[in-house]
């Protein structure tokens, strides 16, 4: 269905008042749900899952935020919302009252426009299903109701973990599929390109990423050019961390715009968080030990990493013990390392499954006590506290019940695995809690009939 067309504030056109009129129709036509989708992941992997919802009877729109969701929801309905960012509130609670929806669906709720969805939702009773990349990895996507990472409403006590974990059945085992680079570069590209091809019909869309996509593509260009002399550094690199006496810990980057360090720590941004980590280091660890800063996998080039390391090693006065690995497996680097401190990375579970200690210095769904130390950053360099292993395995197992999906956004065959696992769950309706809450309930009530 072609995608109608609204002006946030202000009178809407004729014909795209006619046309949200009948997409009206559509919509009520349905006896079940009514689900409204929002951004997701560049790629098809949202207009997939609608369309397993739509087979399923029940009634799935989508709202267009610029030229790349316009592209990747080629045939369920849609609604373009072309306004600024200031009018998106008052043109979603207009939509509310024309489609009624029972639910949102959406990728990453720290986005600005998710979080105006959200907090409307909220109000008006609407469930919101959030998508993320997944919590662990890989082979997994994250699929939370109301809000993952910071906002999760997964148990903060261990003892949760022990009691669910005890009472789950053990998890079928599945195909992995490897994650395709390539793939996902793709999906990127077209999504980029769809949103400068489209501009004109969007021309007041603002990406939360921070960056402008030629900027972005330059950053990508620039970084696909040095990769022959980044390897070559990262040997070196690998070559100063195993020969340090006193041993190496490992700090990786994330993304200086994720919502994880924007909105869930403290820290204002990933290059304040390493001038932060790096002048600990100096001040508090053994002074034979080396630090190892471990670049993002994703990372578009834009920023240049090996500056703000350099910078940030000479202000402390170490130099020679800040190393950047630009392009090298992280596990490599875990099978050795003293510890890892991040903001609030996914590659601390990485690091807890290897039995690694880990810092957490953000808010996330791991920093659990009895899983990363609960101390000082300044003890941590000189007595880092490994995790509970049996903790480790729990918290695994219940993540996997509560809030995990096998499969991916990007390779058809994970696609079609997390449409698959998504579908049952997005039915039901349940949060994290409520899941985790469920297995003792049942188990309870198996116990007295």
């Amino acid at each position: 269905m072609q995608a109608a067309s609204i002006n946030a504030i202000g009178p809407a056109s004729e014909t795209a008042s006619a046309r949200l009129r009948s997409l009206n129709q559509v919509v009520r036509l349905f006896p079940l749900r009514r689900f409204l989708f929002l951004q997701g992941v560049p790629g098809l992997f949202l207009h997939s899952l609608g369309v397993a919802l739509a087979e399923r009877g029940h009634a799935v729109s989508r709202v267009n935020f610029n030229g790349g969701d316009r592209l990747a929801w080629p045939s369920l309905p849609a609604i373009d919302f072309t306004g600024r960012a200031t009018e998106w509130p008052t043109f979603l609670q207009r939509l509310i009252l024309d489609l009624a929806p029972t639910d949102f669906v959406l990728h990453g709720d720290c986005r600005p426009l998710h979080r105006a969805a959200i907090e409307l939702a909220n109000r008006r009773g609407i469930t919101v299903h959030v998508f993320e990349e997944g919590y662990l990895r890989p082979d997994w996507i994250t699929l939370e109701v109301g809000g993952v990472n910071g906002y999760s409403s997964l148990p903060r006590a261990p003892a949760a973990y022990h009691v669910a974990s005890g009472l789950l059945p053990a998890q079928p085992a599945a195909r992995h599929v490897p994650p395709s680079a390539r793939t996902r570069a793709r999906d990127c590209i077209l999504y980029g390109l769809g949103c400068i091809a489209l501009t004109a019909r969007y021309p007041r869309y603002a990406t939360h990423r921070g960056w402008s996509l030629p900027h972005e593509a330059t950053g990508w260009i620039r970084r696909a050019v040095r990769t022959p002399l980044a390897r070559r550094r990262s040997a070196q690199t690998l070559r100063t961390a195993f020969a340090a006496a006193g041993g190496f810990f490992v700090m990786p980057i994330q993304m200086d715009n994720d919502s994880q360090i924007l909105c869930h720590s403290d820290l204002g941004g990933m290059m304040h968080a390493i001038h932060l980590v790096v002048a600990s280091f100096a001040r508090h660890a053994a002074r034979d030990a080396v630090l190892v800063v471990k670049a993002h996998p994703l990372d578009n080039g834009v920023i240049d990493w090996r500056r703000v390391t350099r910078d940030a090693a000479v202000n402390a006065g170490i130099a020679g013990r800040v190393v950047l690995a630009e392009d090298c497996d992280l596990q490599v680097l875990l099978d050795a390392a003293l510890g890892l401190v991040t903001v609030n990375s996914t590659s601390a579970t990485f690091a807890l499954a290897s039995g690694v200690p880990v810092m957490a210095l953000g808010r996330s769904v791991y920093d659990l006590p009895g899983l990363t130390d609960q101390g000082t950053l300044e003890a941590f360099w000189r007595n880092p506290m490994p995790p509970d292993p049996d903790l480790f395995d729990a918290f695994r197992r219940v993540l996997a019940h509560a809030c995990l999906v096998r499969g991916d956004f990007f390779t058809p065959e994970g696609v079609s695995q997390a449409v698959a696992g998504a579908v049952p769950r997005i039915v039901a309706a349940q949060s994290a809690a409520t899941r985790v809450h469920a297995i003792v309930d049942a188990a309870v009530a198996a116990s007295v009939a």
